[in-house]
């Protein structure tokens, strides 16, 4: 029986920041398995965001949404059609080729024999686009946690905010220590937990459910010795107390989600904290830090 088509709309943005502030205020006001929205990155620089539906979406009131969340002029680019139902599937993926990131390669299930046998693979599979290794935060993030692996080897590690897994499964792959993620979203966690056992660190990785540190598994965890935060500036600085009561002594703080401006507030709030400034990634816009406790 041949499938029935997707219902597509599909606008284009200027920015990785302004995609995903506006994919966070659609995929909140539809409900799970309405619709789906995706943001991937042109070679221009500009983001073409897409929900795809099986029931064809009311035009003029998607249209108003898109007018309130992101302006007149983005909402003028919106632009309807219909595709074959496995069509955009296979498009989004040959748009997702294999990421380098320092002895790391983010790669999808369709790149999986690209991947050079030198490299340790993360095979992630395209949703939302963010969280899958092809945007500056995520690519950050690993290239850092390269860095630290090369001097050191922690044993006690925290992926916090994990969204696909992708950075506990890297330390997990690179390591092959436990490591403790969490996530404050429901679907998050699933799919980290799954996204581990695809790639055979199901055994490593340990998700659970929770805001910020409050969880005790957080205490009988710790302290770490490395932990990975890809959140956003406020939240990583409202953290800033707990985690450096989290962290041991001479361990390691990754943190990334934070756009290049934002980052000088960020790190005076860990420095207050006993937590130095070592390394300072820019890429795409955005900023990543490395962070070391030294009291």
């Amino acid at each position: 029986m041949q499938p029935a088509p997707t219902h597509r709309a599909s606008f284009s943005i200027g920015s990785e920041a302004d995609a995903r502030r506006v994919v966070d205020v659609l995929t909140e006001v539809f409900f799970e398995g309405d619709a789906a929205v995706a943001a991937f990155e042109r070679p221009d620089g500009q983001w073409d965001v897409t929900l795809h539906f099986a029931e064809a979406p009311d035009q003029p009131w998607l249209r108003e949404l898109i007018v309130v969340s992101a302006g007149n002029e983005i909402a003028a680019t919106l632009a309807f059609d219909t595709v074959e139902a496995k069509d955009w599937v296979r498009a989004s993926l040959e748009d997702l080729v294999p990421v380098p990131a320092g002895r790391f390669v983010v790669h999808g299930s369709h790149d999986r024999d690209r991947v050079a046998p030198n490299k340790l693979a993360i095979e992630i599979e395209a949703a939302l686009a963010f969280g899958t290794g092809h945007h500056g935060t995520t690519r950050g993030c690993l290239l850092l946690l390269d860095h630290v692996l090369k001097s050191s080897r922690p044993r006690n590690l925290l992926d916090l905010g994990t969204g696909t897994g992708v950075l506990a499964i890297a330390a997990a792959k690179a390591l092959h220590r436990a490591v403790l993620a969490s996530d404050i979203d429901p679907p998050s966690v699933r799919v980290a937990s799954e996204n581990a056992w695809l790639n055979e660190v199901g055994n490593h990785v340990r998700v659970i459910r929770a805001t910020g540190f409050a969880a005790p598994d957080f205490g009988r965890a710790g302290p770490f010795d490395l932990v990975l935060a890809n959140i956003l500036a406020n939240p990583l600085r409202q953290l800033a107390g707990p985690m450096a009561r989290h962290l041991a002594l001479g361990g390691h703080v990754i943190l990334s989600g934070l756009l290049t401006h934002q980052a000088p507030a960020v790190i005076a709030a860990y420095r207050a904290r006993g937590l130095v400034p070592l390394r300072h990634l820019r890429i795409e816009g955005w900023s990543s830090l490395l962070l070391r406790k030294v009291g």
